[in-house]
């Protein structure tokens, strides 16, 4: 056997020390302003059936393609490692028969996600997101609640950010667009690219999000999916821009903005920042009325978002909080099942670190520094004697002995 250091698969890093406590502070403070939109947690399995993706991602996408952790499992059941979350939380919306209920459902969630790409800054093989969705809602003032709900998170972070929109439009008005953007296409296909060649038979509006710059050039002048809509879209992307504006969300229209996935309808949306380089998309989402359909259930509107954790935790700025971190020591070998005992009830309203080896002052006070701690507290046999304990505050100096039922 190799003597060999096993290392981590590329593409895929462990998160430990400031990233892991970053990754924490997002999860912690994006799942409070969830809750606080009416939002509740819903955890899906990271494997599911290959199936779900192709009906719900597209066979014709990137995703299903080339990119899907997919294999045969023990059982002879065609699975794989999920390479996005909406799909596998209208699966769990359907198979609950919350699609045959009614009602409303809002759920947010958060974990790994896994896509075979090639790994570059900002991007990884497995990589983590924090999602939303909704169910039961096809008012564009839910569009404008979810858009408003991701800019909160992202403004709690100090995450500069511009917001892209677009409408897709609907299975009345898509048709007769797609058609007119083919035709346009048709006329120089042989200058796209390779993948936007094969596009333009499986799904042509995906061509709009090419990132090549030769195919960018050439879509200047491609139709609108704007001027495409009919009646009820157009009507429902005005109402959503007057509600933003309302708001006070700033926003601009991009008519190329498309979803890298088959399942959305009318509003799609883009968070970016030119903070993380040329891959500036930090969150997006959009509509989807069709998707719970598409797998199975009633048809139901949808709306959701996601949200690219790794590539935002470079962005984001943590907020002073006052919360002291305290740091408990003894000083004798007698007075260490007190400190543990003062330590427990300590970490009932504060973060609180313990010592189990009795030191003295000098090396207590070298490792509380380690743990950035703002308060040490130590007992040794005078305090124990006495029933109190020594503390000192880290940030002012200030040093006291108070009783131990005070601290």
């Amino acid at each position: 056997m190799s003597n060999k250091n096993i290392q981590s698969l590329r593409g895929m890093k462990d998160l430990v020390d400031e990233q892991s406590q970053l990754f924490t502070y997002f999860i912690d403070n994006a799942t409070q302003i969830a809750k606080n939109y009416g939002f509740s947690y819903i955890e899906t399995p990271i494997l599911e059936e290959t199936a779900l993706f192709k009906r719900s991602v597209g066979e014709s996408s990137d995703i299903v393609n080339k990119e899907m952790y997919q294999f045969i499992d023990k059982g002879e059941n065609d699975v794989c490692l999920r390479p996005e979350g909406t799909a596998g939380v209208v699966r769990s919306f359907i198979q609950d028969k919350r699609d045959r209920a009614g009602g409303v459902t809002r759920w947010y969630y958060y974990g790994p996600m896994f896509r075979y790409e090639r790994p570059q800054k900002g991007r990884l093989r497995e990589f983590h997101q924090f999602g939303a969705e909704v169910f039961g809602v096809s008012s564009v003032y839910e569009d404008a609640n979810v858009i408003m709900m991701l800019k909160d998170i992202l403004e709690f972070f100090g995450i500069k950010f511009n917001l892209l929109l677009n409408s897709l439009g609907c299975k009345e008005c898509m048709p007769t667009y797609k058609t007119n953007l083919v035709q346009h296409l048709s006329s120089f296909r042989s200058e796209l690219c390779e993948d936007c060649d094969r596009r333009i038979e499986t799904n042509p509006i995906r061509v709009l999000d090419c990132k090549n710059e030769k195919c960018q050039s050439l879509l200047i002048n491609a139709p609108k999916i704007t001027n495409n809509l009919c009646e009820r879209c157009d009507t429902d992307f005005e109402k959503l821009k007057e509600i933003l504006d309302f708001n006070g969300v700033n926003y601009e229209v991009d008519s190329n903005l498309v979803r890298g996935l088959d399942y959305y309808s009318q509003t799609a949306f883009e968070f970016i920042s030119d903070e993380i380089g040329a891959q500036s998309a930090i969150a997006g989402g959009g509509r989807y009325d069709r998707l719970v359909e598409f797998l199975g259930g009633r048809e139901t509107p949808g709306i959701g978002f996601a949200i690219g954790i790794e590539r935002l935790l470079e962005l984001v700025q943590v907020k002073e909080q006052n919360k002291e971190v305290v740091y408990v020591g003894a000083l004798c070998e007698e007075a260490l099942n007190t400190a543990v005992k003062v330590a427990n009830e300590k970490r009932k309203t504060t973060k609180t670190f313990i010592e189990y080896t009795p030191r003295g002052f000098g090396k207590h006070f070298k490792l509380a520094e380690k743990q950035n701690t703002t308060v040490v507290a130590l007992i040794g046999e005078d305090e124990l004697k006495n029933g109190t304990i020594y503390v000192k505050n880290l940030l002012d100096k200030e040093e006291r002995t108070i009783k131990l039922e005070d601290f």
